[in-house]
């Protein structure tokens, strides 16, 4: 049964949440909400990978990731995820209670791969073309599908020498990530074959540019396209979904599964 997986942006400058959940309290709240409406992972990020943005420092993502982690841990037995980059990061939010890291750099930083072998928690690799700075600036492809997959099962394999089994490891083509939107596109009608593969897809197209350009919306306006991309990536096949508005997708996934467009289990 496809899980879902609610976004919690600890950043002041995310594109879609920037600035809502940046207290420790409101963030414990969200998450918790986010739990109660359906969600199996809860998704902590404090630095901002939208396009253009900025980089930030270990000790200021430390300050805004572990407390909201320590705090999800200590009032519920949902999964969380800690989105990141950063070695020092992964270590302190797993410390705290984190069971995954989420990383769009699919552990290719310094000593990310050895860390997240180390810790021993699940693994989602992400594909991305560039630079959160940067890659939104003409990025090209030959055969997109083709590359996203290759790169995919490059790092998984990195992985697996490293000493991560197959069982702990995810893949996300990353969506809008170093992609223009025929790149999405193409990149979305070709996930059966991505989830034909050996390890579990998790698929982030939430309220993204995407989803925008073919509807005309504004981000905070792109509820429904979000939820119809949301089950059709898990008709596709797909194993996570990481969703910004929780109960929406979960109630869509119960109606689609009632009504046969997708598995009972």
């Amino acid at each position: 049964m496809t899980r879902v997986m609610g976004i919690l942006n600890a950043t002041p400058d995310s594109f879609s949440d920037g600035g809502f959940w940046t207290d420790r309290d409101q963030a414990l709240r969200h998450a918790l909400g986010m739990v109660a409406a359906g969600a199996d992972i809860i998704d902590v990020g404090g630095e901002s990978t939208r396009p253009g943005a900025s980089p930030v420092s270990v000790q200021q993502e430390l300050d805004r990731v572990v407390p909201v982690v320590e705090a999800i841990a200590a009032e519920t037995r949902a999964t969380i995820s800690v989105d990141t980059s950063k070695p020092e990061v992964m270590q302190a939010a797993v410390a705290a209670g984190a069971g995954m890291i989420n990383d769009v750099r699919a552990l290719r930083g310094e000593g990310a791969l050895e860390t997240a072998a180390r810790l021993g928690v699940v693994v989602c690799l992400m594909h991305m073309q560039g630079r959160p700075g940067d890659m939104q600036h003409e990025p090209r492809y030959a055969n997109v599908a083709a590359e996203v997959e290759a790169f995919l099962l490059d790092r998984a394999g990195a992985c697996r020498a490293a000493g991560i089994p197959g069982e702990r490891i995810l893949i996300d083509p990353g969506f809008g990530f170093g992609k223009t939107l025929e790149h999405n596109l193409s990149l979305f009608r070709a996930l059966p074959r991505l989830c034909s593969l050996a390890y579990p897809v998790l698929v982030g197209v939430s309220r993204k540019t995407m989803l925008g350009a073919l509807t005309g919306r504004p981000v905070e306006d792109r509820v429904a396209a979000s939820v119809a991309a949301a089950v059709l990536a898990a008709a596709h096949g797909v194993a996570v979904l990481r969703v910004h508005d929780v109960a929406a997708t979960v109630d869509a996934l119960k109606v689609a599964r009632a009504l046969g467009a997708l598995p009972a289990c």
